[in-house]
């Protein structure tokens, strides 16, 4: 069986530890998709001046507006075919904070262009980010970004280092606890720390094609332009 995360790691792919490979073979060729729910032991923001972008973002669901401890948390990823016809998996992410739940929504499609992971962020796939994943010698995935760009219309420009942000995902697994560990951090080059999260979730496997699959999962609008 292949994934988009398969193809873009090649032998790579091979030493993951096989709880991580598992969950990023999700497919449509598998036909499973992965559930997680776990807790985020923190949600972090840096400077005070980050957090009118991060309310703004949360409009769209990009990133999450408020911080928090021992947040209960949910990730679905669902594999499906957009309406462009390349095969897309979910990562909705689900904060159930105090005020309410807050979701941080991406999806993500190969780039063979790109020679990457295209990972479109939001409800309206308006901002996308180059992602390339990579196995460590413990068998933990890392995932960072490169480049990103912001799309609206007839729009399509190259957000610049001074307001963007790089991300690192760090996802190991707990053999121990049969857990799952992710760290995330998202940098300014120029401001230092912006945003992060990290914590811990259980995964479980269910049909790919079941009535698990909410349409609410899919962005509200599509991009194209890879």
């Amino acid at each position: 069986m292949t994934s988009i995360f398969r193809t873009h790691m090649g032998a790579d792919f091979g030493r993951l530890h096989p709880e991580i490979r598992r969950r990023f073979s999700v497919g449509l060729d598998s036909g499973e998709a992965c559930v997680g729910r776990g807790t985020m032991e923190r949600i972090r923001h840096g400077a005070p001046y980050v957090k009118p972008f991060l309310r703004l973002g949360g409009t769209r669901n990009i990133l999450v507006p408020r911080e928090g401890r021992d947040v209960p948390f949910t990730i679905e990823n669902f594999p499906y075919m957009d309406s462009f016809g390349r095969e897309t998996v979910t990562f909705v992410r689900t904060f159930q904070l105090r005020d309410r739940p807050h979701r941080f929504d991406a999806t993500m499609v190969l780039s063979p262009e790109r020679d990457c992971i295209l990972d479109y962020l939001g409800t309206h796939q308006h901002l996308a980010s180059d992602l390339r994943m990579s196995a460590e010698p413990d068998g933990s995935l890392v995932i960072r970004s490169s480049e990103h760009r912001f799309r609206e219309g007839p729009f399509d420009v190259r957000v610049p280092s001074l307001i963007g942000g790089d991300a690192e995902v760090h996802e190991t697994f707990d053999e121990s606890t049969g857990r799952f560990r992710i760290r995330v951090r998202v940098i300014n080059r120029h401001f230092g720390f912006l945003f992060g999260y990290e914590g811990s979730f259980a995964a479980e496997y269910v049909d790919a094609s079941g009535s698990g699959f909410h349409a609410d999962l899919r962005p509200v609008r599509e991009e194209a332009r890879a």
